[in-house]
């Protein structure tokens, strides 16, 4: 988080066209606004329309009475009041991620209908700013990617992730908050419930993508009375014991999922990025790079670290696949890379928001599922993903910081079942390297009778209004406009 037949994304479904109530759906006494201060919100771009406010909730759900945190939220109003229906939550990704901009940004890729159908609402979830934020204060040196993702040594040993997360784990609990230890995915789903009260909804509508898709499958299990329209895009694996490791894991799936699409691009007749004749030969002369950069790195300017070695070659594709619109960001590197110098490295987000963005990251992972401590349990598993799937070179499989975290998780991961209303709509890219189908497929089984699933024949991370697929975005929707759901688990072509 295999090569997947169009006939194994199908899952059979119960039968009958679903139609969502068409009435207004209006609040209770108990579900009130909660004198929401709407103001300016900060950034350029913005629908002019947007506004924000801050929700509190509380630090620990399990501790109502003690002490607040405060839930940054915005929104954008029903374009039509008389066809408003209610409030659709636009939960992001990550985790690390917020919605604050999409009322305004994907907002205005929605269609009218949508617009005019809901108030849309964006957030910052708990320890991201503006909300009440958290940091680790990490040395520049454990903020590179390629130590947030583990990609093992380049002989394969996992001895310096073991002390990456040591050191990482402990400098999270000398600087983090106490908040730190109360980030998790059931948590972010309780705060949700806590903005759908504040904003006066005796139900809501969500639209969740990636990391998104989790928390939105939480709230729908928590709270699911609560839920009218539910879609959920570029799904991830809810596997109740593993959770944030097959979600790791699913890397290794969702790049060979993806790097023959890469390699038809990139082998393609009168492309000026063109690095082979033949799609077959762009695979093992990625190996062969990432293999002599291992050996013999080169200088990269602007990067953390300053050098091009093998895993950060890997990294670079990792990135790419999610989106064929970055295929050429990879070949001019690998281009590059084989004369032996590289222009420099990409501008880094601010160090601020760098930090604040990890250690939302590793607490939420490590605070949701408890991970293996033993060094050997990892160096088992790397050198069997080594050998399986060697353009990830055992990162999938790897220790994070988790592996060292100096707390337990405070209860158990939901697990995700079929019980709660029939009114959830999954899409997903039958190519998708960060959720890839494999995973997604998991979670329409647990589903059970409750989803019915869109596979759409895209490539990348994001399907709905991401990827041009008219069949995709329209089956969606209709969905959130009018109710209608397909009678069964759908393929677009």
């Amino acid at each position: 988080m295999k090569q997947i037949t169009k006939s194994a994304a199908l899952i059979a479904a119960a039968s009958g066209v679903v139609f969502g109530l068409v009435t207004p759906l209006t609040a209770s006494a108990a579900d009130a606004p909660k004198s929401l201060k709407w103001t300016k919100c900060e950034g350029s771009g913005l629908d002019p329309r947007q506004r924000c406010a801050t929700v509190s909730v509380p630090m620990d759900h399990a501790d109502p009475g003690g002490r607040k945190i405060d839930i940054a939220i915005s929104r954008v109003p029903s374009e039509k009041p008389s066809a408003r229906r209610g409030a659709l939550l636009m939960i992001p990704g990550g985790p690390g991620g917020d919605s604050l901009s999409h009322p305004s940004v994907e907002g205005e890729k929605l269609p009218q209908e949508v617009r005019d159908a809901y108030d849309l609402i964006g957030f910052a979830p708990r320890g991201m700013a503006p909300s009440t934020s958290v940091s680790c204060d990490l040395e520049p040196g454990d903020l590179a990617r390629t130590k947030l993702l583990p990609y093992p040594a380049a002989d394969g040993s996992v001895a310096g992730n073991m002390a990456t997360a040591q050191r990482v784990s402990d400098t999270c609990a000398r600087n983090g908050d106490e908040l730190m230890r109360h980030i998790n995915s059931a948590n972010n789903a309780r705060d949700l419930d806590r903005i759908r009260a504040a904003l006066g909804e005796h139900k809501v509508s969500a639209w969740g993508t990636s990391y998104g898709t989790y928390v939105g499958a939480i709230y729908a299990q928590l709270f699911p009375h609560r839920t009218d329209r539910w879609v959920l895009d570029s799904n991830d694996n809810p596997d109740p014991v593993k959770v944030e490791r097959a979600w790791l894991a699913a890397f290794e799936v969702g790049v060979e999922d993806n790097f023959p699409e890469f390699a038809k691009w990139a082998s393609a007749p009168g492309n000026p990025d063109r690095i082979a004749g033949t799609a077959a030969e762009v695979r093992p002369l990625f190996l062969r790079l990432a293999a002599r950069l291992d050996r013999e790195p080169i200088p990269w300017p602007g990067a953390n670290p300053p050098e091009l070695n093998g895993n950060e070659l890997r990294q670079v594709m990792l990135d790419t696949l999610y989106d064929p619109r970055k295929y050429p960001t990879l070949a001019k590197l690998i281009l590059a890379a084989r004369k032996g110098t590289v222009p420099p490295a990409p501008p880094a987000p601010p160090k601020a928001v760098l930090q604040n963005v990890t250690a939302i990251s590793a607490a939420t992972i490590c605070n949701d599922a408890a991970w293996p401590k033993s060094a050997a349990a990892y160096q088992k598993d790397v050198d069997e993903s080594r050998a399986k799937y060697p353009l990830t070179a055992g990162m999938p499989r790897n220790a994070m910081v988790c592996a060292a975290w100096p707390w337990t998780p405070k209860e158990p991961p939901v697990r995700i079942t079929d019980r709660g209303p029939s009114n959830v709509l999954l899409i997903q890219n039958e190519r998708d390297v960060a959720t890839p189908l494999s995973g997604a497929l998991k979670l329409r089984e647990a589903l059970g009778r409750r989803a019915v699933m869109v596979t759409v024949n895209s490539t990348g991370h994001g399907a709905y209004l991401d990827n041009g697929n008219a069949c995709g975005d329209a089956t969606v929707s209709r969905f959130l406009a009018t109710g209608q759901r397909p009678a069964r688990d759908t393929y677009c072509d």
